[in-house]
């Protein structure tokens, strides 16, 4: 496992591993996911991919013999209302992925760290001072340049990425809330399948569409990119600092801009660029006050 490798790092820079590697399977899912929107509903996909996905997710359960825990009725609570985070976050997201760019979606999505700081301000009451605010205003001003409400370009779909994000700081400050008795793959498990039923809940509404062998494949390789980027991420919000780990997201733009290339030929245009830099830019610059906090508690 990534861990492993890693071993002699600090908690910081594992969490920092896992979230470059949480980003890299998540985007190889979306790209699988958008090619397949070509001949399929949605909900076929989420459905189909959850099929696939759930054997590998039981190998895993059994290697590691967690086929049973037993957890407190916090934790459940805690675990239940992260899957509602996810499901919500996945219905959004790929709505809005079906009927986007690969790079647009992702270049909102760059607000997510950003999110999560001002979250974490909030609920849990970690300490952000007055740049890191002014950081996240910016950050969010950046997001207004992708969208470009009422401008030509504008997307309403870009709404629905926007619902994601707000879905998925949920997710991630839900899981800061689990205890350590809880396993990564409990949680991960009970993710997939609260995700699959509702694929499974929607198919009466929809038309199923015959599956292609490059289709099966295509599936086959979302299921098992989706599993790693599940494992990853609650692995990655579990290790090291939230405000340290959280900023290793932005490499997500590059490998959506890799990959819409590749797959789709799809090139981000100037002011998708632009508001993507400034996002970067105000959630690298929070990460840089984030750590002279850090270091003059310290001192």
């Amino acid at each position: 496992m990534i861990l492993r490798a890693a071993t002699g790092l600090s908690d910081n820079f594992k969490g920092a591993i896992l979230m470059v590697a949480t980003m890299l399977a998540y985007t190889l899912n979306d790209g699988m996911m958008k090619y397949l929107f070509a001949d399929m509903d949605l909900f076929q996909a989420v459905l189909l991919r959850g099929v696939l996905t759930l054997p590998l997710l039981g190998l895993f359960l059994w290697y590691r013999r967690a086929l049973l825990c037993r957890l407190s009725s916090r934790d459940w609570r805690f675990v239940a209302l992260r899957v509602g985070a996810e499901i919500g976050a996945t219905v959004a997201f790929l709505t809005a992925l079906k009927h986007m760019p690969l790079a647009n979606v992702a270049a909102i999505l760059q607000a997510l760290p950003l999110a999560v700081t001002m979250a974490a301000a909030l609920f849990l009451h970690e300490p952000v001072g007055w740049r890191r605010w002014s950081a996240i205003l910016v950050g969010f001003a950046g997001v207004l340049i992708v969208i470009r409400p009422g401008m030509e370009g504008f997307s309403v779909y870009s709404l629905y990425v926007l619902g994601a994000v707000g879905f998925i700081t949920l997710r991630e400050i839900t899981t800061r809330q689990l205890s350590p008795k809880v396993p990564s793959l409990t949680v991960v498990v009970s993710t997939s399948v609260g995700i699959t039923i509702v694929g499974a809940v929607m198919m009466p509404t929809i038309a199923w569409s015959p599956v292609s062998p490059i289709g099966w494949l295509a599936l086959a390789g979302a299921a098992g990119a989706v599993v790693f980027g599940y494992l990853f991420s609650v692995m990655a919000m579990r290790v090291g600092d939230i405000s340290f780990v959280a900023p290793f997201r932005y490499t997500s733009m590059i490998w959506a801009i890799c990959l819409g290339v590749i797959m789709f030929g799809d090139w981000p245009d100037t002011m998708t660029l632009v508001g993507t830099v400034v996002i970067v830019v105000t959630g690298i610059y929070s990460f840089h006050r984030e750590q002279v906090r850090n270091q003059s508690a310290k001192t």
